[in-house]
């Protein structure tokens, strides 16, 4: 199985004690969204024009904002859809 090397193995943080052995078994196994599932990207109209009204409006070159929404999974259990409903520009301080 191809695993992009943009991919990072993620881990666990150091604890005194553990419940399971940290040491890695078996063979290292790819883990993203698309390589099971066909996702699909729901964006409101509302939520785009207002992070695109408050980017124009941002003198900075790089914001800081948020998209919110949330993710369903198809009931056939094929599909992952992620509605982004929701715009947060964040604050400044």
């Amino acid at each position: 199985r191809f695993v992009p090397k943009r991919m990072v193995p993620f881990s666990f943080p150091l604890s005194k004690c553990a419940l399971w052995d940290p040491l890695p078994m078996g063979d290292v196994i790819g883990s993203h969204v698309t390589y099971y599932r066909n996702p699909k990207l729901s964006l409101l109209e509302k939520t785009l024009r207002l992070a695109y009204r408050h980017a124009k409006q941002n003198e900075k070159k790089s914001l800081s904002c948020f998209l919110l929404g949330t993710l369903a999974v198809s009931e056939d259990g094929e599909g992952v859809t992620l509605t982004i409903d929701r715009f947060d520009p964040g604050r400044e301080v």
